[in-house]
């Protein structure tokens, strides 16, 4: 598997793969083409169906700017390697094609193509829990532990930076107001969910809490605000509401902090090599379920787990978010996305609760639950795999 740091990754919203991704791509295309008169994008499928929406067009501009781009949209054409196709043409004066290049966006900001996906260093040799949790066993281990062992203390610094942007989205999301960017007319609803908390109870309180937390950064993501892919930008809610809310309720330190999230993205690892965390082509299962994973097994070491309860507390959080669904309002990453965040906080806190409480012993493993979310995923119509073509997408 690949690095933990391709889970984590700080960019602007709304979409890492819709978003960060073609950004990223059309700043590498115009460094090796700084010269052409122009580019030429065709977006394919998922990309081309909400691109509008999810402001592909402008991640590219800006990405090849000052260079002009011409946008060809081709929501019905689905290339085979993935569903989030991108070819870019370098023209000269006359309107020639110079050069091209094919590449994908294939979930949480990564791009590959056929040539590029079989020359990713891989820093962990395992890629199943079948293999990570026998051997974490024998070694004594924990999973972070594991985690430094592969990745070297560098992880560290890299995390703490992830931890800082993640607290300050929150900040910045709780103090905003007005209405989202869009045409859904959606307000933003985290500073008065915040507000109305401390008129609660205790118990009750700290529920609201972190409904207010997930919803900040999901708020932030929507308006294309800086945040961090965990594992995604649809998706980037989750954990850090959980963790914020863990860290002002329970006092965790910054270090116990930092060790749940390379436990978090360990887990969400082995989903992207197995599945898949793109909702363009496994459903939103891949990213908020992948999500409430990473929220899950944090909370879970957080309250001192087991690996055992770890790993239970991972399958839980995928096996009852299977069949999820990614058919945005309009293609923006709003409804159900916003508000989707926030009760998969809720659930990750509820799944801590249950697993804490077993002995760690179940009959379905996070493995098998993984291949049912890829099989699954892969069964779904393309009308419930961010197209916006079906489901709550449809005015009725």
């Amino acid at each position: 598997m690949e690095t933990i740091k391709k889970i984590y990754r700080k960019g602007y919203g709304p979409s890492s793969s819709h978003t960060m991704a073609p950004h990223a791509a059309a700043l590498q295309f115009k460094a090796e083409h700084p010269d052409a008169h122009s580019f030429r994008v065709t977006l394919y499928g998922s990309l081309a169906a909400t691109g509008r929406g999810h402001r592909t067009d402008k991640a590219l501009q800006d990405g090849a700017a000052p260079i002009p781009v011409e946008i060809v949209w081709q929501p019905d054409i689905v290339l085979p390697f993935h569903t989030n196709g991108m070819h870019f043409e370098a023209l000269d004066a006359q309107g020639h094609t110079t050069a091209d290049w094919t590449i994908y966006s294939v979930g949480g900001g990564a791009l590959a193509n056929e040539t590029t996906s079989e020359t990713v260093q891989q820093v962990y040799s395992m890629s199943t829990l079948a293999e990570i949790l026998p051997y974490i066993e024998r070694e004594g281990l924990t999973y972070w532990e594991y985690v430094e062992q592969c990745e070297g203390p560098t992880i560290w610094p890299y995390l703490q930076d992830m931890w800082d942007t993640m607290q300050h989205t929150i900040v910045q999301g709780l103090q905003a107001e007005g209405v989202i960017p869009g045409g859904l007319h959606l307000r933003s609803k985290a500073r008065q969910y915040y507000v109305r908390a401390s008129s609660y109870k205790p118990s009750l309180q700290s529920r609201a809490l972190v409904i207010a937390y997930a919803l900040a950064t999901s708020e932030r993501n929507a308006v294309g605000g800086y945040i961090v892919t965990a594992p995604t930008c649809g998706s980037s809610g989750v954990l850090p509401a959980v963790l914020y809310h863990l860290k002002q309720a329970h006092n965790f330190s910054d270090t116990e902090i930092l060790r749940a999230m390379a436990t978090a993205a360990l887990f969400a690892n082995v989903i992207k090599q197995n599945a898949s965390l793109s909702g363009a082509e496994v459903g939103c299962q891949g990213e908020v379920g992948s999500a409430c994973v990473m929220a899950a097994v944090a909370a879970n070491q957080l309250f001192g787990g087991s690996p055992q309860q770890i790993e239970y507390a991972a399958e839980m959080a995928m096996e009852h978010n299977l069949g999820l669904t990614c058919d945005p309002m309009c293609g923006l990453v709003q409804i159900p996305c916003i508000e989707r965040n926030a009760m998969a906080a809720l659930r990750a806190l509820d799944i801590n609760i249950y697993a804490m409480m077993s002995d760690g012993k179940h009959i379905i493993s996070f493995d098998k639950v993984v291949r049912t979310m890829r099989r699954t995923g892969h069964d779904l119509p393309s009308l419930y795999k961010e197209t916006s073509l079906g489901g709550l997408a449809v005015d009725e």
